[in-house]
């Protein structure tokens, strides 16, 4: 497979996931993605990127301004 961006070539890794919410930053850990060996340009599959927003739907509505949670333990 190859990088949309650059035609470089994919790689499956894990990698950190962040959003900056109004009144919340979310941090993701060991996020299966696939990451490009040239540009960097990350992308996610299908059923990892509707487990992000799983994650950050429930994290939203934490009292606290950072979380960070573990990908793993929180499919």
């Amino acid at each position: 497979m190859n990088c949309f961006f650059c035609k470089g070539d994919i790689e499956d890794k894990l990698t950190t996931y962040m959003v900056d919410l109004e009144n919340c930053i979310i941090i993701v850990k060991n996020v299966p993605s696939q990451v490009c060996s040239q540009c960097g340009q990350i992308s996610y599959n299908h059923a990892v990127a509707l487990q992000l927003e799983k994650i950050i739907k429930d994290m939203r509505k934490s009292i606290t301004e950072i979380a960070v949670v573990n990908y793993q333990a929180a499919a």
